[in-house]
Order: structure tokens, then sequence, then C-alpha cells
């Protein structure tokens, strides 16, 4: 009878990385920090010849691969789920005396305020107007304007940041990633490869590239909605306020942002992250309560369930849809792209407060709850901004058109009663939607840039200020270098997609193992 001991909350590995302390691998922190620093200063003195080159390798990796991200991503759900659902559900992550670090609001408040980061307001409230409007390729046969059209972009919306999205983000890596850590190995990115390669990974210089090109794609993914954050709520700032939508108002914006993530992730996770993460939850609860009450509480009813149901009616097409290219590129293949880019650190960050919680709790909640979660704040914001639409055409998507996202949050709540109040409280949840990303890709960024141990608090707070920095950078020449930055978190989610690749069927073996070890179908 296999007999193992573990160390509650912590393992005996953990033990001896932490009596050790950490150790920074400076290659890894160098090269990631240098290509960044290239990035931003290429962007800042050439951001015509840096947004072309940018743009020319996004067409070409969202063509060639496209496809297999999709498939990547359907396979990703689908083996998280069969696993969550079979025996090795019961296995506990950490072993069978382990115990969860955090309650189970805390952990799902921290998982889902990280994801939602770029989408929680902006893309909640635009993207439902965008494809009412003008109807996604999948459904070219649905009449516009009408209900069935209500349901479709819905449905569309949430195919994009449903359960795909939140299964490669939080489930296979998670799990990879708590094994090997159980074994002493660090969490860093190459770590998901040690069950193809051994742990020769770990000292290999392959091993540095892996580390490298996925810390380069999430602070890719992450400067973007910081820099984006800056340039959209000055533009809400100055339509409800009066205030000037100027580079010296962004920069503030963006100062405060980072001296909150700074703050957060300094006094770690225990205090400042999930701190951070509950005032968000519990923010976001009261602007649907909000919404719910001042608008139409049975159209939002009536349209989660519908375009839920459509959703989960259409899900494997509407997943695999190839039909328009350039469609595309601007909007599954993109948010899939972007979604891979951040899966191996999101798979550090959910397994560093993962340990003692079942896999059919992390499946359950990551893959399921968080998707549902997700779709009904979709249908409250966007789905309002529908409602407004529909009745009075051009009212959201007019300034939508014109003014890009932020004009959707305001020409909603404007027409809204108490809009005044409901816009203050969507821009302040926007900018602790984003500091919450921001202070936790900080702690798994510096985390993947650790030999072992946790990561110093400088280093810490050094990624959370170079990440500000460069958004602040990327304003300065406006639109184009932040959308720069956004196009090529696509181009960096090619390398990644081949490094989360193996979890498919290393989760499965590793769980069978741990199933073995804790006796579980015996």
């Amino acid at each position: 009878m296999p007999s193992t001991t573990y160390e509650p909350p912590d393992t005996a590995a953990q033990s001896r990385q932490k009596s050790s302390g950490a150790r920074t691998n400076l290659a890894v922190s160098l090269i990631s920090g240098g290509l960044l620093v290239a990035f931003v200063v290429a962007a800042v003195v050439a951001p015509t010849a840096t947004g072309d080159a940018v743009t020319a390798a996004f067409t070409a990796s969202a063509d060639l691969f496209g496809p297999y991200w999709q498939v990547l991503l359907l396979a990703t759900f689908l083996v998280a789920v069969v696993l969550g659902a079979s025996r090795l559900g019961r296995v506990r992550l950490g072993g069978v005396d382990a115990r969860p670090e955090f309650g189970t609001f805390k952990w799902i408040a921290m998982i889902m305020t990280t994801l939602l980061a770029a989408g929680g307001v902006f893309w909640a409230a635009a993207e439902p107007v965008f494809h009412f409007a003008d109807l996604p390729p999948a459904y070219s046969d649905v009449a516009p304007g009408s209900a069935e059209a209500v349901t479709v972009a819905l449905a569309q919306s949430f195919s994009h940041w449903g359960f795909l999205a939140w299964a490669v983000l939080g489930t296979l890596g998670a799990i990879v990633m708590l094994r090997a850590q159980d074994k002493g190995l660090p969490l860093r990115p190459r770590t998901l490869l040690d069950p193809v390669f051994g742990e020769r990974i770990q000292h290999h210089w392959g091993g540095t590239v892996v580390d490298v090109i996925s810390i380069i794609a999430v602070v890719a993914g992450t400067v973007g909605p910081v820099g984006f954050l800056g340039l959209q709520v000055s533009y809400g700032m100055s339509q409800m306020f009066g205030t000037p939508d100027t580079f010296p108002v962004q920069l503030l914006i963006i100062v405060g942002l980072t001296a909150i993530a700074a703050i957060s992730v300094a006094t770690g996770l225990e205090k400042g992250i999930q701190t951070l993460s509950r005032f968000n939850i519990w923010l976001a609860v009261a602007v649907v309560a909000a919404i719910l009450v001042v608008g139409s509480a049975s159209f939002v009813v009536d349209g989660f369930l519908t375009g839920f149901a459509r959703y989960v009616e259409d899900f494997a097409p509407l997943s695999l849809y190839r039909g328009d290219n350039d469609w595309l590129g601007s909007w599954t293949v993109f948010f899939f792209g972007w979604f891979i880019g951040y899966a191996p650190l999101m798979s550090i960050f959910v397994a560093r407060i993962s340990r003692g919680r079942t896999v059919r709790q992390l499946v359950g909640y990551v893959a399921v709850v968080a998707p549902v979660a997700t779709a009904l704040w979709f249908t409250v914001l966007g789905g309002t901004g529908v409602m407004l639409e529909q009745r009075t055409p051009g009212s959201v998507s007019g300034p939508l058109n014109e003014a890009g996202l932020p004009a959707a949050v305001v020409a909603i709540t404007q027409q809204l009663p108490w809009g005044g109040v409901l816009g203050i409280a969507l821009l302040v949840l926007t900018t602790t939607f984003v500091a919450t990303t921001t202070d936790s890709m900080s702690l798994a960024i510096s985390t993947s840039a650790t030999n072992g141990g946790e990561p110093p608090r400088k280093a810490r707070v050094f990624w959370s200020m170079m990440i500000g920095a460069a958004a602040c950078a990327l304003i300065s020449v406006g639109d184009s270098g932040v959308d720069a930055l956004q196009s090529f978190i696509v181009v960096t989610a090619v390398p990644v997609g081949f490094v989360i690749l193996p979890s498919l069927w290393s989760a499965p073996k590793v769980l069978r193992d741990m199933a073995a070890e804790q006796e579980i179908g015996r």
C-alpha cells in the first residue's frame, strides 16, 4: 500500500524551498525585461513601422494557427470536464491531507477578477451591442433587430468569454503545476513540460526560452489593458464630468492604477490581492442589482436564458467556426490567442491559490460556474445596451462606432436613471478589475523568474511598476501604441500554444498517479 506524508497546508517540498530562500533567475528576468523595453522603445520611436510589422505578424499568426487554437481550447475544456466528472475528480490537489488556504468565495473571487480585467466592463458592455448591430457571420440568416438577433448576439459573446476561455486558463495547467510542486519543482512555465522532458527541462536553455516567451505573452496581455484603461477611463470621465481627455489625465489614471496594484501585490495574497478581489466582486454584485432595478430585469433574465441556451446548443459550431477569416481574426481567434498567451502564468496563479481543492471543485468552479457568472454579467451590462439599442437604434451603436469601447458604457449609463452614479461605479470597477489582474500577474511573473521559494517583495513590486511604465510609454504615441501591443498578444500565443499542449495528456496521467497514492477507486 503506497503512502505519502504531506505537511498541510504546504508540502514538504515547499517548506524546503521556503527555508532555502528565493533565488532570482537573472537570465529569465533580464531577457524578459529587455525584450519588453525593446518593444516599447520601438513603438515609441517608430510607431508606424512597429504597428505595420505587428499587424503583419498578427494576420499571419491568426490565419495559420487560428484553427489549432480553436481545437486546442475545445479539447482542453472536454478533457477537464471528463476528469472532473470521473472518479479522478475526487483527487485532492496537494495531497489527501491538504486543506484550502482560502475560502471558496475568496478563491473564486481572485480567479474571476484576474481574468475579467479586460472584459469586465468595456467588452461586457460593447461586445453584445457590436454583434446585435452587425450580426456575426455564423448567424447571417437572422433578421437584424429581431428578438433572435438579441439571442445570437449574446450567444456569440458567451462563446468568446465562456467555457473554453476559463478551462484553458485554470484547469489542466494548474493540475500539472501543483503535482510538479509536490515533487519540489518551482512554479514556472517550463514546469508544464516536466511530464514530457523530465526534470532536465529545469536546467536546459529551452526551459529559459519557455519562461521568457510565457512572461512576454502575459506582460503584453496585461500592459495592453492597462494602457487601454488609461485611454478609456479618461474618455469616460470627459463625457460624464467634462474633464479634459488628454495625455496627462491618462497618465495620472495609469499611475494611480499602478500604485494600487503595487500596494496589493506587495502585501501578498493573504491581504492585498484577495481583499481587492473581494471588493471587485461585491461592487460588481451591487452594479448588477442597480442595473436590474433601474433597467429591465425581465429583459435581462429572458436574454440570459435564451442566449445561454443558444450558446449551449451551438457550442461546437461556434467554437470551431471557420467561415470568415477576417472576422475571426478580429473576434474569436483574437480572444482565444489572448487567453492562450495568459494560460501558463494563470496556471501558476491558480495553482498557487488552489492547494487543498479537489479536481472536481477546480473544474466545476473554474470551467463551469465562472463562465455562467460571466455570461450573466455580460447580459446585465451588454444585454441592457442591446435593449436600449433595440428601442432606439443608434443610441448605443452610434457612439460605439465613433469613439470605441468606452462609449458603450457611457451611452448605456446615460440612458438609465442614476446614470451618473452607475457611470462612476463602472469606472471604479474597471480600474480595480485591471489592478487585480496587474497584481496577480506581477506575482505570477516574479514567481516564474524565481528558481525556488516565494518571490521577493521587491521583484513583485518591480514587475507591477514595469507594466505601468510600459503602458505610460505606449499611450504617449496614442491609440496605435496600445493597439500594437494588443495585436502582439496574438503573436506571442503561437509558441505558448505548444507549451500548454502536453497538459492534455499529462494532466490525466498525473491524476491517475495521485489517485493511486490517495487510494481513490480501490
